[in-house]
């Protein structure tokens, strides 16, 4: 029934299309996300996603994540507030209604973060976003990052590289994604990324010297 409701809800707004932005863990999304927000300031409201995962050095609650306990998140999700959410690593993670909606009230052109079962959960919906996956060059290279980071356990970094290795091949189905980048330099990842989104960056820029 909620699924309905959020079609419902989703098919009345109107403006920019949204954009779902998806890929492994390491893959760059958050530095080319953080680009994207710095250069287009006004423009884009990150869809912030909430998570039972204590927070890392540096992260800031109702910003990076809302860190929610696992007993408010699974009522929460029972009542029908959440879009999508996954398990991951032992951490509850999704995004809500509310998160979607406290953008759009903005008028900006709202981000979502998600994994591929987030993907797959808003394709059911009336939210017609625009797809765009990011990914590494490579299972080695994605492996290094992530080990670069050393803030994962061995056995929480197999885990993102087992789950790496299926969201590498599913972004390679027909259909599942408007634009798929390859994130081999980050320059020409960005550049590959305004592309794919320019027309509605212009949308908003023209609706906003207009009023």
């Amino acid at each position: 029934m909620y699924m309905r409701y959020f079609s419902r809800l989703f098919s009345a707004m109107a403006g920019p299309r949204p954009v779902v932005l998806s890929g492994p863990s390491g893959a760059g999304k958050s530095t080319l996300l953080k680009n994207l927000l710095k250069e287009y300031e006004g423009i884009f409201g990150f869809s912030v996603s909430h998570t039972t995962r204590s927070p890392r050095p540096g992260e800031e609650n109702g910003k990076d994540y809302h860190y929610v306990t696992r007993e408010y998140m699974q009522a929460s999700i029972d009542k029908g507030e959440f879009i999508e959410s996954a398990v991951f690593s032992g951490n509850m993670y999704g995004t809500s209604k509310a998160s979607v909606q406290a953008v759009k009230d903005k008028n900006l052109i709202c981000i979502l973060d998600i994994d591929m079962q987030g993907v797959r959960a808003v394709k059911t919906t009336d939210l017609n976003p625009i797809y765009v996956s990011i990914q590494p060059p490579s299972m080695n290279i994605l492996e290094k990052r992530l080990r670069d980071r050393k803030t994962e356990s061995e056995e929480s970094l197999q885990k993102r590289l087992d789950a790496a290795q299926v969201d590498m091949e599913i972004s390679k189905e027909p259909g599942i994604f408007d634009v798929v980048i390859v994130n081999d330099n980050l320059e020409n990842a960005y550049g590959k990324l305004k592309d794919a989104l320019i027309e509605e960056i212009k949308k908003v820029q023209k609706t906003n010297l207009s009023s």
